[in-house]
Formats: structure tokens, sequence, C-alpha cells
């Protein structure tokens, strides 16, 4: 199938299941509206935080950025920096823990699409040369039905006109969630978790890696450093909601 005729494919699906209903609070939407509404779109949108352009975490307006913040600062990263959507609260945190649900992947493609629209530019001035998500273990993503992930990753390649690679980037170890284990477990929860493969569109090159949530930065961080032992020379990385 086409990327065009997905895209018909996913509209036609999308209206015949919930027409004219919004997929964020499943509110009638107006006719001019077809996936979100205005609401959603501004609460799934807004940031009023200053960020750490290291790690995405909240900080304060008067904080010293050049080396990252408290949370990072003294933190090893296998990629070099991180940019969020918001703040996992609010009505993207629903958004989020709906999507990672075998009846969210509709949701997934609409916040996906909103999210590449709205965050284009900065998208863009992280300077990835292509777009990888990170994977789930096969057992999880059989039992989901999908990766969240890879349906983000997908819109956001697709909207940069960059490389989409699913599949260079795998998780060959079952972890437990990270949400289970306590921070300071969690580096070492998903140590060696991922492993890369040597695709040519890697090599040397600078690589946006996408996923929906961060907290630590432990799993991106593990994720970035397969990528790099591949042969991506940077990670960059872009996330839903930090939390």
């Amino acid at each position: 199938m086409s990327a065009r005729s997905g895209e018909f494919f996913w509209q036609g699906l999308k209206q015949l299941l919930l027409p004219g209903v919004c997929w964020g609070c499943n509110q009638v939407l107006p006719p001019e509206r077809d996936d979100l509404c205005k609401d959603c779109v501004a609460r799934i949108t807004a940031d009023p935080h200053f960020t750490c352009p290291r790690c995405s975490s909240t900080v304060g307006p008067y904080v010293e950025l050049p080396d990252g913040c408290g949370e990072c600062r003294d933190v090893s990263l296998g990629f070099e920096r991180a940019l969020r959507l918001g703040p996992y609260e609010g009505r993207l945190r629903d958004v989020i823990l709906r999507m990672k649900h075998s009846s969210g992947e509709l949701l997934a493609e609409a916040v996906g699409e909103l999210w590449a629209a709205h965050a284009e530019r900065r998208l863009r001035e992280l300077g990835a040369e292509a777009v990888v998500p990170v994977p789930l273990h096969w057992l999880r993503r059989w039992r989901r039905g999908y990766n969240q992930s890879a349906i983000l990753a997908r819109r956001i390649a697709r909207r940069l006109r960059l490389p989409f690679l699913p599949r260079a980037l795998r998780r060959i170890r079952s972890t437990r969630r990270q949400t289970d284990v306590s921070p300071a477990a969690r580096r070492e929860n998903v140590r060696g978790a991922f492993r890369a493969v040597a695709h040519p569109s890697l090599r040397n090159r600078s690589v946006l890696l996408i996923d929906d949530v961060m907290t630590t930065g432990s799993t991106a961080s593990e994720a970035a450093k397969a990528l790099r032992m591949a042969g991506a020379n940077r990670v960059v990385v872009a996330v839903l909601g930090h939390g």
C-alpha cells in the first residue's frame, strides 16, 4: 500500500468507526474538523514551561543550561539533545495512555499528524537525516497489535520528508515497564535492551529517535547508543510528553 493509499484508508476507517467524533475527548466535532477538536488541540500542544535542551525536563526561566539542567547535567546520555511536545500531564497524558492500548491506533495517527504539523519548525532545526522509532519487544507489540511510537515516527518522517526506518532498531530483551521500577533502577533495567542494524541510511547520519514519553531518559539513551554503534554519528530525540 502506497503512502497516499494508506492515508485514504486511515481517513475512511476513522470516519467509519467514529464519524464526527473527536479522537481526544469523544465529543461531537463541528463540520469543519475531522479528527481532534480545538480544545484538545490546544490542550495537547500547550507547553507553558521552559525546558532543558539536553533532556527536555521542565526548568525555571533563569536556570543556566550550557551543560544541561540539574536532572541531566551529571548523567551520560547516548543522545545529543531532546525536545518534547509538552509535559506529561492533563489531556496529553490522557491521550498517551490511551495510545498504549490496542484500541488507540487511530488516535496515535491523529496525534502524530498534529505533532508533526505543530512542531515542524523545531523538528527540522534538529538537523536529522532519518527517523527511527523506539521499538517495543515483539511480545508486547504482539499483545498490543501495534507500536504507537512507530506510528508517531512515520507521521513525522512524512512531514519532514525524511527516510523512515522502523526496522533499524530492535528491542532484543524484554524488560519491565520503566514505570514499574524506581528511577534509580531504570538505567539498569534497559541496559543492553536494543540492537541496531547497519543500515545505509544510518551510517554517518544524524538520526531522530521518536518515543511517546521520556522520564529519566534511560530508554532513549540506550536506544541511541545502539544506533551510534550501528554507524549513526549523532542521535537527537523527540517525545510527546516528558514527566
